[in-house]
């Protein structure tokens, strides 16, 4: 299977299965697609039949030269014989077998406060409550959920714990004794914690950020954008002062210090109806001073005014193609920023597991509220028909994880003969769920979305090669 498409004035081949891209002449482009449908996936890599070669001739002679047609099937035969062009799939058993192998986890989501001190218009979290009672985490629950995580490792050495929200920081004094103890634990048990925090940013402080900048391997510093945007979707508890005026110089402080101590950090803004030129808004990060980026269409019902639609999506693409060529812009004027959606590994990528299962919602990555519950991901909390366990009982539901590990792009009919099927592993579960009621379907305005950010960074990447 292959994808092909024009962006930007570049003529773009992918090759599904092998992951190879190719940037082509219009005829090897216009070849391309006359053979896809006679050739299609091959077994093995074989010549070109005399009577395609005639077809795509006869169908050519009138645009190009005999001569580049030649040509071009010539390069196409070497793709092929390469096996770069028109592969085989040969994953589907692979992820059978490997869903067969013993769960191990890797990552928590720890959230560490069911309360926030913004009340943001969009929040899945309603306000950090998760369809229940604000509360913020113990020690004692925390240090569980630690234990519970090192016990059901297995042979992993690195462990991912993130302090989510709510708003983490009003619960500060419980995330310092939980890492002091998670590094306390490292060397008994062959392991090493990679802790994260995501934030608000509204109870910010030297004293966090020093924290933050010797024991977090990344931070995610929420900021929607432009003031007027952002402190609409993102307005204060109590309704008075802009949390925009608030956040941003703390932001751009904290930023400072990561990049000067070469440590990660996002500026994480959510893009709505209200603000479909959100390429204002990324570049509006970028002359604040902060590089790396990530700026998420929000989900919502339809019913929300700031939903999403469908009738939304040809302006979106539109500006997904803005922002691309602004980020080559700013990249080759040496002023760059890293765009979280434009970041695809090309040469390597992910392993295999990842590209056709995601996240391992359920089965690598669990998310813990603060009374120790087990939930498949952060989007799954509070919902009780995904409650897995307890950090006290372990995982109880075995079903419900047994349906996560069957959770991947063969299992999902919209998502087998997608292009984008192994970029962005199937999607979101809990986006599949809300709209559809089951794991095993997709959130179609998401996968659009997600269709058009592949087609830009790679072109992106033919751009600045």
């Amino acid at each position: 299977m292959i994808h092909q498409y024009k962006n930007n004035g570049y003529n773009i081949v992918m090759d599904i299965a092998s992951g190879s891209v190719h940037v082509v002449d219009d005829v090897v482009y216009d070849a391309v697609a006359l053979l896809e449908p006679v050739i299609g996936e091959l077994e093995t890599a074989v010549p070109i039949s005399l009577e395609a070669r005639q077809y795509v001739r006869e169908s050519l002679k009138t645009s190009y030269p005999e001569a580049e047609i030649e040509e071009a099937l010539a390069e196409i035969q070497e793709l092929i014989d390469a096996e770069e062009l028109y592969t085989r799939d040969i994953y589907q058993q692979y992820i059978t077998d490997f869903k067969k192998r013993k769960t191990v986890v890797k990552a928590l989501c720890l959230h560490i406060a069911h309360d926030c001190n913004l009340g943001c218009r969009y929040c899945f979290a309603e306000e950090g409550e998760y369809h229940g009672r604000r509360a913020l985490m113990s020690f004692e629950v925390g240090k569980k959920a630690l234990d519970f995580l090192i016990a059901n490792s297995g042979n992993r050495v690195n462990l991912e714990v993130d302090f989510f929200g709510g708003e983490p920081l009003m619960n500060w004094d419980v995330v310092k004794q939980l890492v002091e103890y998670g590094r306390s634990q490292e060397q008994a048990h062959n392991k090493r914690f990679r802790f994260t925090l995501t934030t608000n940013g509204v109870l910010l402080n030297d004293e966090i950020m020093d924290f933050c900048n010797r024991e977090m391997a990344n931070v995610v510093l929420s900021l929607d954008g432009r003031r007027e945007i952002n402190d609409y979707m993102r307005p204060t508890r109590n309704g008075h002062g802009s949390s925009y005026d608030i956040i941003v110089p703390k932001f751009q402080k904290f930023a400072a210090e990561r990049r000067a101590l070469h440590k990660d950090y996002y500026v994480r803004g959510t893009f709505t109806r209200h603000n479909l030129d959100f390429c204002e808004d990324v570049k509006h990060f970028a002359d604040l001073g902060f590089d790396q980026l990530s700026m998420e269409p929000v989900v919502a019902a339809p019913t929300e005014e700031y939903a999403i639609r469908e009738e939304d999506l040809p302006r979106i693409m539109e500006e997904y193609d803005k922002l691309a060529v602004e980020y080559i812009r700013r990249r080759q004027e040496g002023n760059g920023f890293n765009f979280f959606h434009f970041m695809i590994n090309l040469d390597q990528g992910p392993c295999v597991a990842k590209r056709l299962s995601g996240c391992g919602s359920g089965t690598e990555y669990l998310a813990v509220t603060p009374w120790g519950d087990l939930y498949p991901c952060h989007q799954f909390v509070g919902q009780e028909d995904f409650l897995m366990g307890n950090v006290d009982t372990g995982v109880v539901r075995e079903d419900i994880r047994d349906e996560f590990k069957l959770c991947n792009v063969y299992a999902k009919e919209k998502c087998r003969n997608c292009f984008a099927r192994f970029y962005c592993s199937g999607g979101c579960a809990a986006n599949s769920y809300n709209f559809h009621g089951r794991i095993t379907d997709a959130y179609e305005i998401g996968c659009e979305m997600q269709k058009k950010r592949i087609e830009c960074a790679i072109m992106i990447k033919a751009a600045l090669s």
